[in-house]
């Protein structure tokens, strides 16, 4: 039985709540991960920056903003504290000479590298708390209703604002 009265008992509309706030629980454990591990301050803003670029390699900024849903502006400064950190680099782009593409660093993929061992120990941990066969039966019904809303089409990994 929880013991946080807010999820004592089980009421309709929950799941989706329920849901980011064990997205949240995770994150701000991962989180901690990075700053114990002595880690710039990275934001989740960041996290989803690396996951497209590391697919999208040459990216430019729009490109970035337009998948982020956030302003040009917003999306520069984002770059901006990536490359101050050694993580994000910027190249003339090869058909465009007003635009940059955007590329990971070595480091910048390294840090996609420890990213994905970081998120792996959270799953662990909430499989220490709801037990393996759990987690892997939510992982089916996770990617069920994954499938059933996109079909075939890309599945958009980015915040939602």
């Amino acid at each position: 039985m929880p013991t946080n009265p807010d999820l004592a008992e089980r009421r309709p509309g929950q799941v989706p709540l329920l849901l980011a706030i064990t997205h949240r629980a995770m994150t701000d454990h991962f989180h901690s991960r990075l700053a114990e591990l002595g880690r710039e301050p990275l934001r989740p803003a960041h996290g989803y920056t690396f996951r497209y670029l590391a697919g999208h390699p040459g990216a430019t900024t729009v490109d970035l903003a337009a998948h982020l849903g956030i302003t040009k502006q917003a999306a520069s400064k984002a770059v901006a504290e990536l490359q101050d950190w050694d993580y994000v680099q910027r190249q003339p782009h090869p058909l465009d000479k007003r635009a940059q593409s955007l590329t990971l660093t070595e480091r910048g993929r390294e840090y996609v590298r420890l990213a994905d061992q970081l998120w792996a120990e959270v799953e662990q941990r909430f499989a220490e708390v709801i037990g393996p066969d759990r987690l892997a039966a939510l992982d089916r019904d996770l990617r069920a209703y994954i499938d059933h809303v996109y079909g075939d089409q890309p599945v958009p990994l980015r915040p939602v604002w």
